[in-house]
């Protein structure tokens, strides 16, 4: 119906019902497209389902490896002081051990350290200990008087050699 209040001719009722057919069609059209919008929603949804438990699992393991490299650090600290106290230990004993070698040269941080040192150390005292006994030998003074000789006459005169004879009598 127009304005008028009468019916539509068939022209118009043609041009209605083409109307009407597209926005049918329009309609269907947008339903599915809203049906594989939903489809498309829900598929994400699952997706971001997932996600979200792949990273609470990341999450704990992230977790879990930090408690642990926190659990091995202490570990090694404690590994690592206890090397410390044996080194110590170990260096205590070679001074006692090895009372000719001076203190001050054994020294290290580690054992493979302190065996350095202690090697050091020997080469050290023996180039010492060689040196002294090769200043000793210079300097040695055969013990008690020299032995008895003749005067050695052959640098003197022959008068200096009557004249003390003269004198001595």
């Amino acid at each position: 119906m127009d304005d008028a209040g009468k019916a539509p001719d068939g022209e118009e009722l043609a041009a209605l019902q083409e109307q009407l057919a597209d926005a049918r069609a329009e309609v269907e059209r947008l339903q599915r497209e809203a049906a594989n919008a939903e489809a498309r929603a829900q598929h994400a949804v699952g997706e971001a389902d997932g996600l979200r438990a792949e990273l609470q699992s990341s999450n704990d393991a992230v977790m879990a490896a930090a408690s642990e490299a926190t659990s091995l650090r202490e570990q090694i600290d404690a590994a690592t002081l206890r090397a410390q106290a044996a080194a110590e230990r170990y260096r205590d004993l070679v001074v006692r051990t090895e009372p000719a070698l001076p203190a001050d040269l054994i020294a290290g941080g580690d054992i493979d350290a302190i065996d350095a040192s202690v090697t050091a150390a020997r080469e050290i005292v023996g180039r010492v200990r060689t040196h002294i006994e090769t200043q000793a030998q210079a300097g040695r003074v055969p013990a008690g008087a020299p032995p008895r000789s003749a005067p050695d006459l052959t640098t003197l005169t022959p008068e200096q050699k009557i004249r003390p004879r003269q004198a001595a009598r």
